[in-house]
């Protein structure tokens, strides 16, 4: 079985879809916690299979507006995801948050497999699908251990291949190297690329990371302060696969700068 044979509940199709199509599509979307505007009027598209970053300061919005999309809290104004409205969690849709979120009690290769626990029982197949996926984020031979015996990065790891295991097609990561030490989140966002480029699925990618933003995304959200508004979108032109010498480049630092601008534009 190949990696791309993903598991998980069947979704309808979306009629004509292809790279071009919208995957999420947002018209004047808010949200309001009481009297505190936490996303205000958010107008934006995200093409199938592509890497958009969203970045922007702390308490802009970025959390919410993943949740959001993920269907975890309601919404004002229009927010599609794959054509359809969304009006609650659907099972193409999955998130992954900053900590790991892992059971202590059980092993990397048990946590990759809870959401397969959860719909029912588990087959060799699904064992066979979660070993692929630990070996995709680079955990073979750590299958059997333990968080405590885990460093944060391949607890990290184990998360990303537990919401792979859910079959999602939507893939939302809020700040999932935050917490990291800067040589492990780099070698994790060398590992994200490669990953988002196999599996072949749309990531939204929150950071408050100018570079990793550029690093990572075909585009990138820049949001304002609270209340969060979305100030512009920027195209980010390199090619795929790419590689940290990238950073290196004067098209790189230009597009950093370009990012700069408009963030501090909207401060």
């Amino acid at each position: 079985m190949s990696i791309d044979d993903r598991a998980g509940p069947e979704v309808p199709p979306t009629p004509g879809d292809d790279h071009a199509e919208a995957c999420v599509a947002a018209r004047n979307v808010g949200k309001r916690f009481g009297s505190v505007v936490a996303i205000e009027n958010a107008t934006f598209t995200i093409p199938n299979r592509h890497f958009t970053a969203v970045l922007g300061p702390s308490g802009c919005g970025k959390s919410t507006l993943l949740r959001l999309i993920a269907g975890l809290v309601p919404h004002e104004g229009e927010l599609d995801v794959k054509g359809q409205p969304v009006s609650g969690p659907r099972p193409d849709v999955g998130l992954m948050f900053q900590h790991p979120t892992l059971l202590p009690w059980r092993s990397a290769l048990e946590n990759v497999l809870l959401p397969t626990v959860i719909r029912g029982r588990v087959t060799d197949r699904d064992r066979e699908q979660a070993m692929q996926y630990l070996s995709l984020v680079g955990l073979e031979g750590f299958e059997f251990s333990y968080p405590r015996q885990l460093s944060g990065g391949m607890q990290q790891r184990t998360s990303l291949a537990r919401l792979l295991m859910t079959g999602a097609q939507v893939l939302l990561l809020d700040e999932p190297f935050g917490a990291l030490d800067e040589f492990t989140r780099e070698r994790l966002n060398l590992e994200l690329v490669r990953i988002h480029e196999e599996i072949e699925a749309t990531t939204l990618f929150v950071t408050h990371n100018i570079t990793e933003a550029v690093f990572l995304a075909d585009e990138i959200l820049v949001m304002t302060p609270r209340p969060g508004r979305l100030a512009g979108v920027v195209q980010v032109p390199f090619e795929r696969p790419r590689g940290i010498e990238l950073q290196r480049t004067t098209a790189f630092t230009d597009i950093v700068f370009d990012v700069r601008e408009m963030l501090g534009a909207a401060l």
